[in-house]
């Protein structure tokens, strides 16, 4: 019995570099795991569109698809826009979605690993206060989520970890990648380094670079770090192993 087709779902940008991420990310993905079939579609701005993938999944046959949301919350892309999507499939095809990326530990080794990529030493984990510069969202799930990453990466041995938000209107309690770093010198840490909590390049990060310019590091996008395509293989299984068991029954 084959294994489902891992369809992965991104959003799309105008930005070139975003669809360059993705399929760098989805080239890793391809190459921790030979042999999986790794499809890309994009909601938006960029080809081939999930619908367009999925109707030629269909004529060739295959039965069984993994849609995993490129996402790393819970927000209305995953709730809504893609559930949507994937309802106007070809009716042969058994489509199981899997969860979106975060939260998960391994997303903040790959966050660490931007990090000291981009400078920090290791030995100044310490004494340095950490931006989680996240894109942006108005749903209470998402938000709640983000809060709760930078608190959890606290307790890891940073100085300390602000989450901010790129978007125009950031929540209560959230502040801006720029404030947060100024609220992080307040606080006495000897460095501050902005850490963004995004996938790819495109509008949102280049304003988190631009409030990062009173950081002493600014970490790369998690882009294609071999801890987020871990995070999709295990997102795969997760939804792989009782779909395959639920045929042989």
């Amino acid at each position: 019995m084959s294994s489902p087709v891992l369809l992965v779902i991104a959003h799309g940008s105008r930005d070139p570099r975003h669809a360059a991420t993705v399929h760098a990310l989805v080239r890793r993905v391809r190459a921790t795991r030979p042999g999986l079939r790794v499809e890309t579609g994009f909601l938006d701005f960029n080809i081939p569109s999930v619908q367009g993938v999925l109707e030629s999944l269909a004529a060739e046959g295959v039965r069984d698809v993994v849609a995993l949301p490129l996402l790393l919350t819970r927000a209305f892309h995953a709730k809504a826009d893609i559930p949507a999507v994937l309802r106007e499939a070809p009716r042969r095809l058994r489509i199981h979605q899997a969860e979106v990326l975060g939260p998960s530990p391994l997303l903040l080794a790959a966050l660490e690993r931007r990090l000291y990529e981009a400078g920090l030493p290791r030995s100044a984990k310490s004494s340095t206060g950490v931006v989680l510069a996240s894109a942006g969202s108005t749903d209470p799930e998402a938000i709640a989520v983000i809060a709760e990453i930078a608190r959890e990466w606290r307790h890891t041995g940073w100085c300390a970890v602000r989450p901010a938000f790129a978007s125009a209107a950031s929540p209560a309690g959230f502040s801006r990648t720029e404030e947060a770093v100024r609220e992080l010198r307040a606080l006495g840490c000897a460095r501050v380094a902005v850490a963004p909590y995004v996938l790819a390049p495109g509008f949102l990060p280049d304003r988190i670079a631009r409030g990062a310019a009173g950081a002493d590091v600014l970490a790369d996008v998690l882009g294609p770090a071999p801890e987020v395509a871990r995070v999709l293989l295990e997102r795969y299984d997760a939804v792989r192993a009782p779909a395959v068991a639920a045929l042989g029954a």
